[in-house]
């Protein structure tokens, strides 16, 4: 059974580095300066033959009011009332601060269940820090060293008895059946909680991408206001969405390459990348205000490079009064824009007020669909021969370039492979006529498609030998008639 532990404490105690120990892999933002993380972060953690859900949360500030740093702490604190288990952190190095006894305070009232660790509680500098934690009336201190996973052992010898105990109570809560469904491997993916349907959401700075996660989710799980750049990591959500089993990725605003001098900017860009290359579904979303500048090109056709399904979303369309005539405006800009994404859903949404949350749903579903879309061989290569009928490729210097099959050889993106003669000699314009034809012939709207020309070899054993006479025939022709 698994079980949830909260990581939290003062800023730059070691959280996100014993967060990234537990899960195993580098998924949260590390660095020296405090205040890094500012999302809740969930991971599954593996302690030997322990599972459970681990939270990675924003330094504990003392702030209250509505600043960024009061709202940080509201969002932690909720963290704790979701937690089965909250693990509070102090720097042994640094000793036991005001903030830490203020905080102590605040989760002995909201936690049942608080582990009291030292970090960095390597070597001889770190003991007195240790028994100072005494003072916090949080029980004997684990010293431990995230950053040397020194203390492993003795964090998972206080986890194991309170494991077994929600393991017990979910047994008693546990439904008499319960029945496992095989996902058909056949045909296209259909998402289930065990493989939820991956969707990132991108855009440039204060786009809203976290109000609009909020708004899809129905609660606050991700800070906002109203900063920008306030997201750093690629913070990822799983939920229900309208019956569909969905992760959503939360990713920090990308600015233009030169702009991006802060090291920290850098790693949250990244980070942003790597939940696109995660993704199945990317929505690339805009500000109605100044849509399309060049980097919310640069994202989308990032996106489209990828091989990922786009949608295109344009927020706080509650601010837009000629809302017609803006409509119509966008639309010939995307399709001027980014004809690489002809197609591609348009949706306009409203993340402060919930308007056209269904409608991008229906979207991002659709894109899915048509990313996993399958073509039997047999109509592919009828629609071929229709298409060279039309339109027949060209003969550079006389040779003429024969289209012999074609067949789709992979889904999520589609993609294609054609046997020709000569594909070196195919121009870039008949490919995109034949691309264009498989988007319209067999809806196949936006997604990317992949379409490439293959040599045939060429069956003949005979071809390029020279001609030579059959030696029985060579014989009798040697022969000479009788009489001579």
């Amino acid at each position: 059974m698994s079980f949830t532990l909260a990581i939290v404490g003062r800023p730059n105690v070691g959280k996100s580095t014993l967060f990234n120990r537990l899960v195993g892999k580098r998924l949260a933002l590390v660095d020296d300066q405090p205040g890094v993380t500012r999302d809740l972060r969930e991971g599954e953690a593996r302690l030997a033959d322990l599972r459970f859900t681990v939270i990675d949360t924003a330094g504990l500030e003392e702030a209250t009011d509505e600043s960024l740093q009061g709202r940080m702490r509201r969002l932690t604190e909720r963290a704790v009332e979701m937690a089965d288990i909250c693990l509070f952190m102090i720097d042994a190095r640094a000793g036991v601060l005001p903030a830490d006894e203020v905080f102590a305070e605040i989760l002995r009232k909201k936690s049942a269940h608080v582990i009291l660790a030292a970090n960095k509680g390597e070597g001889a500098a770190a003991d007195a820090g240790v028994i100072e934690a005494y003072s916090l009336g949080l029980g004997e201190p684990l010293r431990l060293s995230a950053e040397h996973g020194e203390g492993m052992n003795e964090l998972y010898t206080m986890l194991l008895p309170l494991a077994d105990e929600f393991a017990e109570k979910a047994a008693m809560n546990a439904p008499e059946t319960d029945v496992d469904v095989d996902e058909d491997d056949e045909g296209p993916r259909v998402p289930t909680k065990a493989r939820p349907l991956q969707v990132a959401v991108v855009g440039r700075p204060n786009a809203g991408k976290s109000t609009l996660i909020n708004q899809i989710i129905g609660e606050d799980r991700l800070l906002t206001g109203p900063e920008a750049g306030i997201t750093r990591d690629a913070i990822s959500t799983q939920f229900e969405w309208e019956g569909t089993p969905v992760r959503i990725w939360d990713t920090a605003g990308m600015r233009k390459k030169a702009k991006v001098q802060e090291k920290l900017e850098k790693l949250s860009v990244s980070d942003g990348l790597r939940a696109v290359k995660f993704a199945e579904v990317v929505v690339v979303l805009l500000d109605v205000g100044i849509p399309f500048e060049q980097q919310d090109l640069r994202i989308a056709d990032l996106a489209e490079r990828e091989g990922r399904a786009v949608v295109i979303a344009v927020n706080k369309w509650d601010l837009e009064d000629e809302k017609q005539d803006k409509l119509k405006e966008l639309r010939e800009e995307f399709a001027r824009l980014l004809p690489q994404l002809k197609g591609a859903p348009l949706v306009t949404v409203s993340a402060k007020t919930g308007r056209g949350m269904d409608r991008l749903h229906a979207a991002i579903m659709k894109s899915h669909e048509v990313w996993n879309r399958r073509v039997s061989t047999a109509r592919l290569n009828r629609w071929l021969t229709g298409m060279l009928e039309v339109h027949p490729p060209p003969a550079p210097g006389g040779k003429r370039i024969k289209l012999r099959y074609m067949t789709q050889v992979k889904t999520r993106p589609p993609g294609f492979v054609v046997m020709c003669s000569h594909p070196e000699k195919l121009p870039e314009s008949y490919k995109r006529y034949l691309v264009n034809g498989l988007r319209t012939d067999f809806d196949m709207p936006g997604t990317p498609i992949r379409l490439t020309m293959r040599s045939q070899a060429d069956k003949n054993p005979y071809k390029g030998k020279k001609k030579s006479t059959p030696s029985r025939l060579r014989k009798h022709l040697d022969k000479k008639p009788h009489g001579e």
